[in-house]
């Protein structure tokens, strides 16, 4: 089955009320997308994303629903919610992981680090698996899942969170097997440092993971990425242009690793 065309499609962005979600629902719009659902925790701040994306895009439908991304009966009644307010959802992208930050393994009590690994991967596995029904009943979709490189590269201090990465990145290489059958496409983005997103505000204020990822940053001899630079890979993974890539894991880093 062909991709749909972006002017022709519905999209489902949990993670899409700041940082790469937001950016990525930016990006959709301006390829042409008429209708979108972003999904996120905070209710105010979902309230402020959809008034801003709605003055720079008033011919689109853009709604917006609080979900938990990490409770499984929250993410079932927002894909439901979404497919019934667009008819279909043809794209979903999903980054709803948190912001996790860096900390030693002997730190983390033992109790706590499956919950962590959990919280990180399920907020982005939960709404692939969510929209996998509606987008086999329609013949079709494009899945574009956020990961990071820590799943590719043990860092110390991304032990936990490397472990959640490489989930995501696994599950989204099973998917794409299993569901390519039913044209359904998935595809794993794993950027680094991103320099414009209210997680780098943490990490840099953070002694321990400022100065890791103050390291990182000097070795991003292309510049440090940005938001908008995953959104440009988020649109065109969307689109009929990436009618037959799936399978795939992208590293986004700007040279910090070559993998």
């Amino acid at each position: 089955m062909n991709a749909r065309r972006i002017d022709e499609a519905g999209a489902l962005i949990f993670g899409g009320t700041a940082g790469i979600g937001l950016a990525s629902a930016t990006a959709l719009l301006r390829a042409g997308l008429p209708r979108l659902v972003i999904v996120g925790r905070n209710a105010g701040r979902g309230a402020a994303a959809t008034a801003m994306l709605s003055e720079s895009h008033p011919g689109a439908e853009i709604g917006f629903l609080a979900c938990d991304a990490t409770q499984p009966d929250q993410v079932q009644a927002a894909v439901e919610s979404a497919a019934g307010a667009m008819g279909r959802i043809d794209i979903l992208v999903s980054c709803a992981g948190g912001d996790p930050m860096p900390r030693l393994l002997h730190t983390i009590p033992l109790d706590a680090v499956m919950p962590t690994i959990g919280m990180i991967a399920g907020g982005v596995i939960l709404p692939a698996r969510a929209v996998l029904a509606h987008m086999t009943a329609q013949g079709g979709g494009a899945i574009i899942c956020l990961a990071s490189d820590a799943a590719k590269v043990a860092t110390p201090g991304e032990t936990a969170i490397g472990a959640a990465m490489a989930a995501i990145v696994m599950f989204c290489r099973g998917m794409a097997n299993e569901a390519k059958r039913n044209g359904i496409r998935v595809n794993c983005l794993t950027p680094s440092v991103v320099g414009d997103t209210p997680l780098y505000a943490k990490l840099k204020a953070d002694p321990f993971a400022g100065k890791l990822f103050g390291k990182a940053e000097t070795l991003a001899s292309l510049g440090v990425v940005e938001a908008a630079d995953i959104a440009a890979m988020v649109a065109f993974l969307a689109s009929p242009a990436a009618a037959r890539v799936t399978g795939q894991t992208i590293s986004i880093t700007g040279g910090i690793s070559a993998v």
